[in-house]
């Protein structure tokens, strides 16, 4: 099995009362993801933001876990636990 952890940092952005998704942002370490998403929260304005990890299996070509490290904000209730399945 090939897995393959990455790191991310999503920002939300407030629509007609709902909580969007901008881009995701690929991050070379957990820190990184941390200080990304806290700086899409507070530099750049959105509602809020995620960091998270998730593992990749590419000889399956899919996506196993996601660990959220650190939320900023607001956030969608799918990301309100710290361990979530997706």
């Amino acid at each position: 099995m090939a897995e393959i952890t990455q790191f991310i940092a999503l920002a939300f952005d407030l629509v007609d009362g709902g909580l969007v998704p901008s881009e995701t942002v690929d991050c070379a370490s957990p820190a990184l993801a941390i200080q990304t998403a806290q700086g899409q929260w507070k530099l750049f304005g959105h509602a809020g933001a995620i960091a998270f990890s998730r593992t990749s299996d590419f000889e399956q070509g899919k996506f196993n876990h996601r660990l959220v490290l650190r939320r900023f904000g607001q956030v969608p209730d799918e990301y309100a636990n710290e361990d979530a399945d997706r």
